[in-house]
């Protein structure tokens, strides 16, 4: 017994399988290969991550000053601390120093003991502010700060300009980029593989660490010389891991 034609066909009904398994053996004999070649291109690869460092010479200043004032009321320091912290902030302004801001306002009882009994004997004020001055000026303008009203130095650190760091943040990722790549030609040659092609390239990062902080606690009484500023430099650190098919 015979299965009759489908409706509408123009082959047998024995034939349309005998096309059909054809087809599905056309599209295994493709498939497989391809998919075998992906899944050997997906095992056989080697990561490897590689770093650059590029050191720049700073260039910039970052100051934190501040006043200090003691005395018996909370008024009267407070009043003390704003007019020799205007002055100071009036004097900064003249040398047009950068990025000026008020870090900080605070106003504090001081207490003593007695007996373990805790009394306020007065007040302290102190008011902060921080800005950017290139570092060849930062000594002169430090010790006049000081003669303009400024009792404190909080700290001082230094930096390169922004055109510097996007310099050497391209210059590290090109090091970072080439150290990968040798230690890949090391490993594929002490094992005697070929390397075939870059799979993936992930940039993990080209960062600017902060810059250290140097601390001073208070400011000199006189300035009869100039407070000598060395910048020193700054690293700029980029990671990138390539992954290589071989």
């Amino acid at each position: 017994m015979t299965r009759s034609a489908l409706p509408g066909s123009q082959f047998p009904s024995g034939n349309l399988w005998k096309i059909l398994f054809l087809a599905m053996l056309v599209c295994a004999t493709f498939v497989l290969p391809a998919f075998a070649q992906e899944k050997d291109k997906l095992w056989r690869t080697l990561s490897v991550s590689g770093r650059g460092v590029e050191a720049i010479p700073t260039t910039l200043a970052q100051v934190s000053l501040g006043v200090e004032i003691q005395g018996k009321t909370a008024q009267e320091v407070q009043q003390e601390a704003a007019r020799r912290s205007s002055a100071v902030v009036a004097f900064l302004k003249s040398k047009n120093v950068e990025k000026l801001q008020t870090t900080g306002i605070r106003l504090n009882p001081v207490y003593s003991y007695t007996n373990n009994v805790q009394q306020i004997t007065g007040y302290a004020a102190n008011n902060t502010v921080s800005f950017t001055i290139p570092t060849e000026q930062a000594g002169t303008l430090l010790d006049d700060a000081v003669k303009a009203g400024a009792t404190q130095i909080n700290g001082i650190s230094f930096v390169a300009n922004d055109e510097a760091i996007a310099a050497a943040q391209k210059q590290a990722l090109k090091e970072a980029t080439q150290d990968a790549r040798q230690q890949a030609d090391a490993v594929f040659s002490a094992l005697g593989f070929k390397s075939k092609e870059i799979v993936s390239i992930q940039v993990n990062n080209a960062t600017v660490p902060p810059p250290p902080m140097f601390l001073r606690a208070e400011a000199a009484k006189s300035a009869d010389a100039s407070t000598p500023i060395v910048g020193g430099e700054q690293q700029v650190e980029a990671s990138v891991t390539l992954q290589i098919s071989y």
